[in-house]
């Protein structure tokens, strides 16, 4: 565990920095839409796991621990599922928050939090300078701008408090 009495290296205390509690979201919005697809896909493969378990002809002296190693495997499965199907929940109200942060922007504010944040690329401020036809102190300008609003409307905050 961290200093502060978090295993995940977070602040405890009575301020919380929700600027940067906003860029992690950002940072971590592509891999969670990923996760949307991937997640059902894993269900699936786990589903079709588990029918080949229970039709397996196998032994069924239990080993030690009551149990036969068929039906550890198939208890395995199920709880593999569920952790699964519970992970997935959370990551489309992880991703519906966002989304809904995000709905709330310009198409100018998504496209500069995009840049910077999502699909972060080398060059993003020198290319956006080019392509909104502003200098470079503009572009910052605009990032804190859009990154202020996408926190407001993420958590009704803006600052540390």
């Amino acid at each position: 565990m961290g200093k502060e009495g978090r295993s995940d290296g977070k602040k405890v205390g009575k301020s919380m920095n929700w600027k940067r509690e906003a860029i992690d979201k950002l940072k971590n919005y592509e891999a969670h839409q990923k996760a949307l697809e991937t997640i059902p896909q894993e269900i699936r493969r786990l589903e079709i796991g588990y029918t080949s378990i229970r039709s397996a002809t196998t032994d069924s002296t239990p080993i030690s621990g009551g149990g036969s190693t068929r039906e550890d495997a198939m208890l395995s499965n199920i709880i593999h599922r569920d952790e699964l199907e519970r992970r997935l929940q959370e990551s489309k109200l992880w991703v519906g928050v966002v989304d809904a942060a995000l709905g709330v922007l310009d198409d100018e504010e998504r496209l500069v939090l995009d840049r910077f944040y999502i699909h972060q690329a080398k060059g993003a401020a020198r290319e956006l300078c080019e392509r909104l036809n502003v200098e470079q102190s503009t572009i910052y300008r605009k990032r804190d701008s859009a990154l202020r609003h996408f926190t407001l409307a993420l958590y009704g905050v803006t600052e540390t408090e």
